[in-house]
């Protein structure tokens, strides 16, 4: 039996497969499929858990992902914990540990209990009103207290040593829910050749057909139909279903983001299979089947353990073959609540504890007038209904023992004997995904409650989340969404699924000094939503976050329509002038490990080495981080230190040549015949003009007018550019470019193609960088007469083909070779076969940034801070006056970013010619002035220059170039000031004549 209020042969389980598993250390046996609420409630296990707040016994709510009490934490030894998992949807596995949260030192004997006590102090925002004063008491009291208090689980220990994993999927049709609705929407699609991906959180397919032994389809109960349904889709090609997988969230152009659990419910998983698999899912239509969740009663003390939503336990009852008490008391206002309390009575009478079969002794209904059909249901039953009646209060420490019920116009309340109240205020569509894909929801006066409004995208909302009452009429809704014929309604038996939708809140009124909890994880009751309102939050926005209501791991799922509804009666406003909160992604708590998938130890920041990585690393290059690049940051000499080794390859690259690394260059094709006019369009100076074969620095500026990149293109063809970018900065040109060619630009004959890893190139600076490669090239006359500074030309070196540049970032002669990747060592080689003998040496980024900081060469990112112009920068001249538009024109107009006092860029040397300046270190005019110090601007770039012998710096600063030859001050944490003088940002041949050897 697996426990004593486990029901005979009843339920979707097999009886024959049983597992082991523990709660707080105590050992249970339960079925295979069981959830961890279910088995503990077959052993007659309520309480499993407390409350954040207050620490108050709480017990199972709900049966699916909207419970708000019983989080545990659940473990496959040390390293495999999870915690905050709610007991309702964890799946119980042979072996498993599962433990109670927020409790000490037991969850029967918690002494956080004493914050129950001192309930009348922590009412709606006294964090607010306490934690304001005395100012100093935050750090040294409040801080510590508050980190302490926070959280609920704890949190693993361990390295998690499992997997995640990571899809990609296009369909036709997605299909998020395998409910009556969604199963139907799902083979309907199927049907017509569509390619269909149909998913649901839970491991078996239903919905509410598990939940409710009346419907019948084509003559088979409810799951019956729904299987043999899912067994079909299964086998189709176009198909592919996914259970324990969760649509967490919806994003644009109908991109579904899914999480599926693939081993959480197996004891030994196969050590390849993943733990969790992402799937982000792009369709062509999303068909919502998410289905509702039901409303809870909010009456006063309506949190003991023992007190559930009807729903649940009419699922744990026929899903599940337990039965949730021995007497059960019923309190709705809807008439779902009764076609539990109907299963309930019909499979209690079969289940016997003690000799005493299970029953339900009332149905407190709160409205005046219910269904004829109902009450003579009742009646034939032997259950007592008692209408126009509320619960106005319970009794019982760990579990409910009886209830309170008074009836409109009755002298005096009765009382009840219960060991269970189940309860249901109606339904609640569930618009998550709906409202995340910037869906407005819209108001329906009738049922009270909110339903989908128009679809911004092409999705459609069927069944309950669409306020569809009936199976028959969310089936048909799915065929016709589907594009299908006709439904056949013949086929299907059923009763209303969310008939009385509207909830009550009134019970509460008359009680105000009780607590009747609206959001149970949180303790915010229906007296702290009156008393936010009465303290000035009249936006249902700013009543949650002074209250809490809905903030705790459930999301208000079950407590967000109360806490609009009490706010609303409180303003004596309609609900929808008070506001509706924000629906976010995730619709469940979803595992950092789901987000972060492949993205860890040794892939957590992937390297990308490029073709000449292997040469580097055997040459014993030092290495750096650049962007996502590995890149050679130095190569020492015996007995060098990086200071050392610097110093000698800009001194061989100033005096000789240098070998260097580039090809981490972003690179990108241009090709078309509108490239030049889409060049003119992107940066800042004009390219129509510009010959094949030449090549020129850009600027590319943000709509706002501020340096967004930069780097030198080459003119191949008059249909052809090859751009080249920051390290950094190649995926977000790339896409800067695509964006606009699609949305501003979309007439133009342009094709964009990224190529940074096809090409390695190799830059070869210095006075005798013309005598190493020349003899490799061919094809080409490389001689200064013919090939000037600023040229390209597509070639062969080493027999390999080629485009060559002469361009420098050094200041000297220089010339950079692109070869295809899978050339690029053996060029490289080749080039340092004949460098080496003359002297040359292979040089690092540390050498690159010396070498072109002291020729004033800007590095976007570094020397600009996203708030630098051109003209900030010194590089006004490369920005053309005469151009009629491009990106960022008008932003570099407007008023603020022509204004006088900008800071701007200009270079720095330090008074003591030794002293390095700190980059980021801030300056200043006065070092005496008192604090808070005026400061001018700050550091962008300092190095240490042998060929000068002197540090250089550049910087941003107030009024730079009005500033020049004056004296500034840069104040160093450990009391040094350090006076520099404003210079030129031009330190070494600033008349540009070794450019042209």
């Amino acid at each position: 039996m697996t426990g004593p209020f486990r029901i005979p042969a009843h339920g979707l389980l097999d009886r024959n497969k049983t597992v082991q598993f523990s709660f707080d250390g105590k050992q249970y046996e339960a079925l295979e499929g069981d959830t961890v609420a279910s088995a503990l409630l077959a052993h007659g296990v309520h309480l499993m858990g407390r409350s954040f707040k207050y620490h108050r016994p709480r017990g199972i709510m709900a049966a699916g992902v909207e419970e708000p009490n019983a989080l545990i934490g659940v473990s496959k030894g040390n390293a495999r914990h999870t915690p905050n998992v709610r007991a309702s949807v964890a799946e119980v596995f042979d072996g498993m540990k599962a433990k109670s949260q927020n409790a000490f030192p037991s969850l029967k004997y918690d002494i956080g209990a004493v914050n129950n006590l001192l309930s009348p102090v922590f009412v709606a925002g006294f964090y607010y009103k306490t934690f304001m004063w005395p100012r100093k008491a935050w750090d040294q009291l409040y801080e510590p207290f508050i980190r302490r208090a926070a959280g609920l689980g704890e949190s693993p220990t361990e390295d998690d040593p499992d997997r995640y994993t990571n899809r990609f999927a296009h369909c036709d049709v997605l299909v998020v829910g395998m409910g009556a609705a969604g199963l139907t929407a799902a083979l309907e699609a199927a049907k017509q050749g569509k390619q269909v991906i149909v998913c649901d959180e839970q491991a078996m397919p239903g919905g509410w057909l598990n939940s409710d032994s009346d419907i019948r389809i084509d003559g088979h109960e409810g799951h019956a139909w729904a299987a043999k349904v899912t067994a079909k889709l299964r086998a189709m090609d176009n198909v592919r279903v996914l259970t324990r997988t969760t649509a967490f969230g919806y994003f644009q152009q109908n991109m579904v983001a899914l999480t599926e659990r693939v081993t959480d419910h197996i004891a030994k998983p196969d050590l390849d299979a993943p733990r969790e698999r992402l799937w982000q899912v792009r369709a062509e239509q999303v068909v919502i089947a998410q289905g509702g969740i039901e409303r809870h009663m909010v009456f006063p003390d309506n949190d003991r353990p023992g007190i559930m939503l009807a729903g649940a336990a009419q699922t744990y009852c026929n899903k599940y073959g337990v039965i949730v008490g021995s007497r059960i008391g019923v309190f709705a206002s809807c008439d779902t609540a009764y076609a539990a309390a109907f299963d309930l009575y019909e499979f209690g009478a079969s289940f016997d504890d003690d000799d005493d079969d299970a029953e339900v002794v009332v149905i407190v209904d709160t409205r005046d007038e219910v269904n004829p059909a109902l009450l003579k249901q009742a009646e034939e039953l032997g259950i007592e209904v008692i209408t126009g009646a509320h619960v106005t209060g319970t009794k019982g420490r760990l579990r409910i023992k009886s209830m309170t019920v008074e009836k409109k116009g009755s002298a005096a309340p009765s009382s009840f004997e219960i060991d269970t109240l189940i309860h249901s205020a109606g339904w609640t569509p569930s618009l998550h995904l709906y409202s995340q894909s910037r869906g407005k929801p819209q108001w329906h006066e009738y049922t009270q409650r909110f339903l989908p409004g128009e679809s911004p995208q092409n999705c459609v909302s069927i069944g309950l989340c669409n306020g569809t009452d009936t199976v028959a009429e969310s089936m048909a809704e799915a065929a016709k969404a589907v594009g299908a014929k006709p439904f056949d309604h013949a086929i299907i038996d059923d009763v209303s699924t969310a008939g009385g939708m509207i909830g009550t809140t009134e019970a509460a009124g008359p009680h105000a000094t009780n607590k009747a909890f609206v959001d149970f994880q949180n303790d915010v009751t229906a007296k702290d939503i009156r008393l936010a309102v009465r303290e000035g939050m009249h936006s249902i926005e700013h009543v949650k976050r002074y209250t809490t209501n809905g903030m705790a791991t459930d999301q208000g799922k079950l407590s967000n329509m109360h806490g609009l509804a009490i706010a609303a009666d409180m303003l004596d406003k309609p609900v929808p002038q008070v506001g509706l909160t924000t629906f976010r992604a995730p619709y469940t708590p979803t595992t950092f490990g789901t987000f972060a998938n492949h993205s860890r130890d040794h892939l957590f920041d992937p390297r990308r080495k490029t073709p000449i990585h292997e040469w580097a690393e055997e040459h014993g290059a030092a290495f750096e981080p650049v962007s996502l690049w590995d890149r050679a940051w130095y190569f020492p000499r015996a007995g060098e230190g990086m200071h050392e080794a610097v110093d000698r390859e800009c001194q061989t690259v100033r005096k000789v040549a240098g070998v260097f690394d580039a090809s981490t260059l972003g690179k990108i094709e241009i090709v078309g015949p509108d490239a030049a006019a889409f060049m003119d369009k992107m940066y800042t100076n004009g390219w129509s003009k510009l010959k094949a074969g030449r090549a020129k620095y850009g600027i590319m500026l943000r709509e706002d007018g501020f340096i967004y990149d930069d780097g030198v293109v080459g003119k191949l063809a008059d249909d052809r550019f090859h751009v080249t970018t920051t390290t950094g900065g190649a995926p977000r040109v790339m896409n800067h470019m695509e964006d606009y060619l699609q949305t501003e630009f979309p007439e133009m004959k342009v094709w964009l193609t990224s190529t940074t890893e096809q090409w390695a190139t190799i830059a070869v600076q210095g006075p005798k960088a013309r005598e190493i490669i020349e003899p490799l090239v061919e094809g080409a006359d490389i001689s200064n007469e013919k090939f000037p500074h600023m040229s390209v030309v597509e070639c062969k070196v080493c027999g390999v083909p080629a485009r060559l540049f002469r361009i420098s970032f050094t200041g000297e002669l220089g010339f950079e070779i692109n070869v295809p990747a899978d050339y690029g060592r053996a060029v490289w080689e080749a080039v340092w076969a004949r460098a080496e003998p003359m002297g040359a040496c292979v040089y690092g980024t540390e050498t690159m940034h010396v070498l072109r900081a002291e020729k004033g060469y800007i590095i976007v990112g570094q020397d600009t801070d996203g708030t630098v112009t051109p003209f900030d920068a010194g590089l006004g001249w490369a920005v053309a006056k005469s151009k009629p538009d491009y990106v960022g024109k008008r932003g570099l107009q407007r008023p603020d970013l022509v204004a006088e006092g900008r800071r701007q860029l200009v270079g720095l040397k330090t008074k003591d010619p030794k002293k390095v300046l700190e980059e980021g270190a801030q300056i200043v005019a006065d070092p005496n002035q008192p604090i808070p110090m005026k400061m001018l601007g700050f550091v962008t770039s300092s190095y240490w220059s042998g060929t000068l012998g002197q540090s250089i710096a550049m910087a941003l600063v107030e009024d730079g170039f009005n500033r020049m030859g004056k004296k500034l001050y840069v104040p160093m944490p450990d009391d040094e000031v350090i006076e520099v003088e404003v210079t030129g940002t031009v330190f070494y041949d600033e008349e540009g004549e070794r450019l042209h050897g």
